[in-house]
């Protein structure tokens, strides 16, 4: 029986826009039938100044960012859910949001020169730690589809209600470059727990055997 795995998800401890609370989100996927979480919290300026984070502290900025991730975890223990740690960062550069999975925290422990360094200086930092770079819902309004050779993938169903996303032109972009494609519910809210994902006939230990998972491509999608 294959495993459902949530892909895209924001947890109200970290992400300003997240209205569900790490409690709330394990009952739910696991009344959902689901054995696994990526948490992908925004990492972004309004992150930083939700958590009041000063960026030109010497603030661990990673502890205080993965703290969703944490309590997340905690929550879901009860259920047997497991949790990666994820990511979906923006830039200063664009609106473009990028989903990160299987990265080590010292990479992203300098806000600052990340948001300012944009996705064409980030993509090799991300690659030689070993990171998978998808980009979010790369049709929606206010965003552009990167150049290809940045990502390693394209979110190619996004299941929030709130936003048309043009899944099917997010469809003929990695198929026309041969990228990895990801599904994922970008759940913020009640109406969005559990609409999409992957799933996949091994359950991954931990957030670096999930982005080996995703770059081999070794599920399928769920798309509603």
């Amino acid at each position: 029986m294959p495993y459902k795995i949530e892909t895209h998800l924001h947890t109200s401890v970290v992400s300003k826009c997240g209205h569900l609370e790490p409690e709330a989100i394990a009952l739910a996927y696991h009344q959902a039938g689901y054995r696994a979480i990526a948490v992908t919290d925004h990492y972004n300026r309004t992150t930083f100044d939700y958590l009041g984070v000063k960026l030109d502290s010497g603030e661990d900025k990673m502890y205080r960012f993965l703290e969703g991730y944490r309590q997340l975890s905690q929550a879901c223990r009860a259920y047997g859910i497991l949790v990666y740690p994820g990511a979906e960062l923006r830039f200063d550069e664009s609106e473009n949001d990028y989903l990160l999975y299987g990265y080590h925290p010292e990479l992203l422990q300098d806000p600052e020169t990340i948001f300012r360094m944009g996705i064409a200086a980030f993509a090799p930092l991300a690659r030689q730690d070993g990171a998978l770079i998808i980009q979010a819902h790369p049709y929606r309004r206010k965003c552009t589809p990167a150049i290809a050779r940045y990502l390693d993938g394209v979110e190619v169903f996004n299941g929030n209600p709130r936003h048309d996303s043009h899944n099917d032109r997010a469809e003929e972009y990695a198929q026309m470059f041969g990228m990895l494609r990801l599904a994922g519910s970008d759940c913020h809210q009640t109406p969005d727990i559990a609409v999409s994902g992957i799933l996949a006939q091994d359950l991954p230990g931990d957030g670096f055997a999930f982005a080996n998972l995703i770059r081999a491509g070794r599920y399928t999608l769920i798309t509603g």
